[in-house]
């Protein structure tokens, strides 16, 4: 019996999400694609993530992977994921790949986007998809400061202190605040990401920006390896998980041919 290799694009709203990863019990949007599978090969069927988003974590672009013995064609497949999905899930696109593809360890890099709205006043319809900061920011200096991030470094004081990975080693390609019509939004795309990671990097940057903490403080800080220098971690909702690369040609075109590109390894916390 054939075994076919699928890749699916996903897209979801990750407000009423235990995160991506199967908990006993609780709602994830892995479970919401096992228990499909499931009941389409009456037996149970493992996909495997390029990501592993958090509770409230939203993506924009994920793709996970599986292995099926079904021959039915990719959209098919599509539209029969899509009638059994609940409406905070859309699958975008599915496809056969080679054998020896691995969503996780063929992922070449992420990007992520944060978003802050800055208002005094609650925006109660996205309270779950914007950050409320009530206070004004100095922007200019949270620009500054997320140039900091770019490069190759330890990021041992920006990850949490649950990280079981030893290599705290990521480099940052893109680091940067743009500053939106109602607030301001944090985009960074790196080889990887520690956990919770991008929430920190947020948290200590919005420090910047009240002035409470200086962004020339951040080598320094990732030099200590010490997580303890930054107490805080921006909350879950205001995060997107936007872009997946999983072809190195993709980098190359968006950073240039001179950027560090790293495979994966079943060791790493990515």
């Amino acid at each position: 019996m054939q075994t076919l290799r699928m890749l699916v694009k996903i897209s979801y709203h990750g407000g009423q999400f235990m995160g991506f990863q199967v908990q006993h019990h609780e709602r994830t949007v892995q479970y919401e694609f096992e228990r499909i599978l499931k009941r389409m090969h009456q037996t149970f069927v493992r996909i495997h993530p390029s990501s592993r988003t958090d509770k409230g974590v939203h993506a924009i672009e994920q793709y996970f992977h599986f292995d099926t013995h079904l021959n039915i064609a990719p959209d098919r497949w599509m539209y029969a994921f899509n009638s059994a999905l609940p409406k905070d899930i859309y699958v975008q696109s599915v496809e056969q790949i080679k054998d020896d593809f691995h969503c996780r360890y063929d992922c070449v890099g992420k990007k992520y986007r944060y978003k802050v709205y800055i208002d005094e006043a609650k925006h109660i319809f996205e309270h779950d998809t914007k950050v409320q900061q009530k206070k004004p920011v100095n922007i200019q200096e949270m620009k500054e400061a997320a140039k900091h991030f770019l490069g190759t470094h330890d990021f041992t004081s920006f990850c949490s202190q649950k990280t079981e990975v030893q290599n705290k080693i990521r480099t940052i390609y893109q680091s940067e605040i743009n500053e939106t019509q109602d607030g301001f939004e944090f985009v960074v795309t790196g080889s990887g990401f520690l956990y919770n990671m991008v929430r920190v990097m947020v948290a200590y940057l919005i420090l910047v920006g009240e002035e409470k903490r200086s962004g020339n403080e951040i080598h320094t800080l990732l030099e200590e390896r010490d997580r303890k220098k930054i107490p805080h971690t921006a909350p879950a909702h205001g995060l997107y998980l936007e872009k997946i690369y999983l072809d190195k040609e993709e980098l190359i075109n968006e950073f240039g041919r001179n950027i560090e590109i790293y495979n994966k390894n079943s060791s790493e916390n990515v």
